[in-house]
């Protein structure tokens, strides 16, 4: 069988040349389906696995026409009613980040859904719908053509509304909208996905995000289970425009994270100064071995980074958007 997929990757090599990485990618995928196939006698599993690389592959195209837009994903209730002030707090947002060069990734149902997709339009909007017995298709917002795929997996639908978006909005929800923002939160807090404003909005008043924070403070960090600090890796707002204040400060100044050789590498508008960098070397210590803090070109600057801290990180991004312009 080996023999088999070299020379079927060889070919492929002749017909389109593929560079090494791309091709050792291609012998372990080929070789993993395989090895399913091989233990499958009853084809369940392999069925799984072919549904949800497709439905990754076409999430894939549908992001990629899109890679130089920024996106926020949404989530919130699908049984938010339309005369809702969270309805109309979520049209409202999406109005308006689109009208700053923002795509909004939504998952394309009603409710809340409905409203941020009404809000950015279906030129603006990318919907990522789930396959369910008492929901179908996706709402009239939605360009079910261009901008939209459907899927059957709730774990490959997290990976496609979260994979490509500089920032997440979540408005009160039930199990769903709980789920995704937890998947997000620990994406971020485990350094599995960039760093990026996480911002959780309700109406004046309301009291859904504050007493969730409560349980967050009362039982998760009093048992332990968290840092009070990592509360810094979420906003809670109560009006449109302070929602959107959260989401352009963040990218005030930072424009992107890397990882190189065990630095990590922070892409800026400005640069820090002498006086900057040496506050930073002050502040985060633990960023500060070998060479520390150092300035590597004209639009980034570099630090010592163990890939553990992204809380840290988070409040280094933080002072970095406090500089001033």
């Amino acid at each position: 069988m080996t023999d088999l997929v070299e020379k079927f990757l060889e070919e492929l090599d002749h017909e389109s040349k593929q560079s090494p990485e791309r091709l050792e990618i291609l012998r372990r995928l080929v070789m993993r389906v395989i090895e399913l196939a091989e233990l499958d006698s009853d084809t369940s599993d392999l069925r799984i696995a072919s549904t949800a690389l497709n439905e990754l592959l076409e999430a894939s195209q549908l992001f990629a026409a899109w890679k130089e837009r920024p996106k926020l994903t949404v989530f919130g209730s699908a049984r938010t009613r339309n005369d809702s002030p969270l309805y109309e707090m979520a049209r409202l947002f999406s109005a308006e980040m689109a009208r700053r060069g923002w795509m909004t990734v939504s998952g394309a149902g009603p409710g809340i859904m409905e409203a941020s997709s009404k809000g950015a339009g279906k030129e603006w909007t990318l919907g990522i719908n789930i396959e369910l017995p008492f929901e179908h298709g996706a709402n009239e917002f939605i360009d079910v053509d261009q901008m939209h795929v459907a899927m059957k997996f709730f774990f490959t639908r997290k990976v496609a509304m979260t994979r490509s978006s500089h920032g997440f909005v979540a408005f009160p929800g039930g199990v769903g909208t709980m789920d995704e923002l937890f998947e997000v939160l620990t994406l971020v807090h485990t350094g599995k996905s960039d760093p990026a404003p996480i911002v959780l909005v309700d109406q004046p008043g309301g009291t859904f995000w504050t007493r969730w924070l409560d349980f967050i403070e009362e039982c998760v960090i009093a048992d332990g289970y968290l840092d009070d600090v990592d509360k810094r890796l979420f906003v809670l707002c109560t009006t449109v425009e302070d929602a959107i204040g959260e989401v352009e400060r963040f990218y005030r100044n930072y424009r992107g994270f890397s990882m190189d050789s065990g630095r990590a590498r922070v892409k800026v508008h400005h640069l820090p100064n002498a006086e900057q960098l040496e506050q930073l070397e002050r502040r985060y210590a633990r960023f500060s071995s070998d060479d520390g803090f150092r300035i590597e070109n004209d639009d980034e600057f570099s630090f010592t980074f163990d890939g553990r801290n992204y809380v840290s990180l988070r409040m280094l991004i933080d002072d970095v958007n406090g500089w001033p312009g």
